[in-house]
């Protein structure tokens, strides 16, 4: 197989696995509480993963920053060595973890739940009878498609759907908010995207 076909067979397969992230309730749960632990409370969105899922943990966290609603990502083993202080009592959490069997993230539910009892937790996560999913407030499931890498183990199609769901609630509660071209403006002042927005508010 040259890698055209390659090509063709993992969109097709990521496609697929985008097309198949099951559409329930809990989307406009997770809306509803980021929106009312954020912009009605005061809170902050902080999120958490390892590894590849911590690093779409962080993409969520920038693209909600520059969309009005404040969010931090939170590395879960620096957590256990101080970190965890950047939490407050407003806030609300979205933990990624593919498996919902990650040991840090798991024992990262304990320890914020020891400072602040009651603070929510969304996951995003492919297993549906994992020990992140029975701890979390509200579950975002993936759909478990299996990894496009020829090992069926590296982050690549799991990845690609946790992007895909984060940019489901950005949207989401960009359009509850009503965030415009001018307070994108305010917070994204460089670069091309900057000067668009500056030039859309006029």
């Amino acid at each position: 197989m040259n890698v055209q076909e390659s090509m063709r067979e993992i969109l097709q397969a990521e496609s697929e696995a985008i097309r198949n992230i099951p559409v329930s309730d809990a989307y406009q749960a997770a809306v509803d509480a980021i929106i009312e632990h954020v912009h009605r409370r005061g809170g902050k969105l902080v999120t958490a993963g390892m590894g590849k899922a911590g690093q779409i943990a962080m993409n969520i966290a920038t693209t909600f920053a520059s969309t009005g609603t404040p969010a931090v990502s939170l590395h879960p083993s620096e957590a256990q060595h101080g970190d965890l202080g950047i939490l407050q009592p407003n806030d609300i959490v979205l933990l990624i973890s593919n498996s919902g069997k990650t040991r840090e993230i798991i024992e990262l539910i304990d320890l914020l739940h020891g400072l602040y009892a009651g603070m929510p937790v969304i996951a995003i996560t492919g297993a549906p009878d994992s020990p992140v999913t029975k701890a979390a407030d509200i579950v975002l499931l993936t759909g478990g498609a299996p990894e496009v890498c020829p090992l069926g183990l590296t982050p690549t199609t799991s990845t690609t759907v946790m992007t895909v769901i984060g940019d489901v609630l950005v949207v989401n509660v960009m359009k509850a908010i009503n965030f415009s071209a001018a307070e994108y403006a305010k917070r994204h002042h460089g670069g091309y995207l900057g000067h668009a927005a500056r030039a859309q508010k006029q």
